[in-house]
């Protein structure tokens, strides 16, 4: 006799728990302090994890059924700390599940990027940005959630080894754009996003990071998704990419096997309209553990 579902369906979150040998793992990475625009990210984790239960593990698009267990290692401990000093916590975090096929850092602001990318060396490592903005302001006033990629390249992380899709107009500025042409950062626009498909430019940068890289970390800034579809993001904007667009990429980004960990930045669960941003979030997850599966 078969369980019924009468009350409950196999979800999402039944795949999450204490899975010491489990080939993903999740880390939430709440860092609120020194993002520009005042908000509270540090909610990220919490309202993430609160949403799995709402999906199911089944694609009826495929036929497929999510099976793959996930470590959830908890939170870093984050309240009321700055950047600079997040970075030690948040890298060694990421550095403890390196044996894992998969490690997915859910923040949190996008400051959180740079201690992520650390912790998989930046001698072997390229970067996939999915934002909205290159994140190239200036140091000089600290480590913030607009400077992770400047952060990166002052590091000595070169600029061959980083792909941006996604940026927006109006929401850069022209010194950026220089820097990441100085730089020798490959640069993906919105519109390059819609006139080919997010999936099709997203493959294509991860051609060329593979070329050139060991391992790849991807930064999914979910504020590069169109605003009228996520609200969630100070920083999204109307004109950015699609949702399902997103969705896709994501998959596509899941199955590469040089992609080692991922993060999910500038989710602010305080500028929810329902609860379109956590229900997002959580597709955002269930598409990664599908391309996750096709490796």
């Amino acid at each position: 006799m078969t369980e019924s579902e009468a009350l409950s369906w196999r979800s999402v979150a039944d795949l999450v728990g204490n899975h010491p040998d489990a080939p993903v793992a999740v880390i939430g990475a709440g860092l609120n302090e020194r993002s520009l625009t005042p908000g509270r990210c540090d909610l990220g984790p919490k309202a993430f994890r609160a949403v799995l239960p709402r999906f199911s593990t089944y694609d009826v698009e495929t036929g497929a059924e999510l099976t793959t267990r996930v470590h959830d290692a908890g939170d870093v401990a984050l309240k009321g700390v700055s950047p600079a000093d997040a970075f030690a916590p948040v890298r060694d975090a990421v550095r403890t599940q390196a044996a894992r096929g998969l490690t997915v850092l859910v923040g949190g602001n996008n400051a959180i990027t740079r201690p992520g990318v650390h912790a998989l060396g930046l001698d072997q490592v390229g970067v996939l940005t999915l934002d909205a903005h290159f994140d190239l302001r200036d140091t000089d006033q600290g480590l913030t959630n607009g400077n992770p990629i400047q952060a990166l390249l002052e590091d000595g992380l070169r600029g061959e080894r980083i792909s941006q899709v996604g940026l927006a107009p109006f929401a850069n500025t022209r010194r950026a754009h220089e820097k990441a042409k100085a730089a020798g950062i490959s640069v993906r626009t919105a519109r390059d996003c819609r006139d080919q498909g997010l999936a099709t430019v997203v493959g294509q940068e991860l051609w060329r990071l593979s070329a050139l890289c060991e391992v790849i970390f991807v930064d999914f800034d979910i504020d590069v998704i169109d605003r009228s579809q996520w609200p969630a993001s100070p920083g999204a904007r109307p004109g950015g990419v699609s949702a399902q667009d997103f969705f896709d990429a994501t998959r596509v980004i899941g199955a590469h096997p040089k992609v080692k960990a991922v993060d999910l930045t500038e989710y602010d669960p305080s500028l929810e309209i329902g609860d379109l941003g956590a229900l997002t979030a959580g597709r955002w997850f269930c598409e990664l553990l599908a391309g996750f599966e096709a490796r």
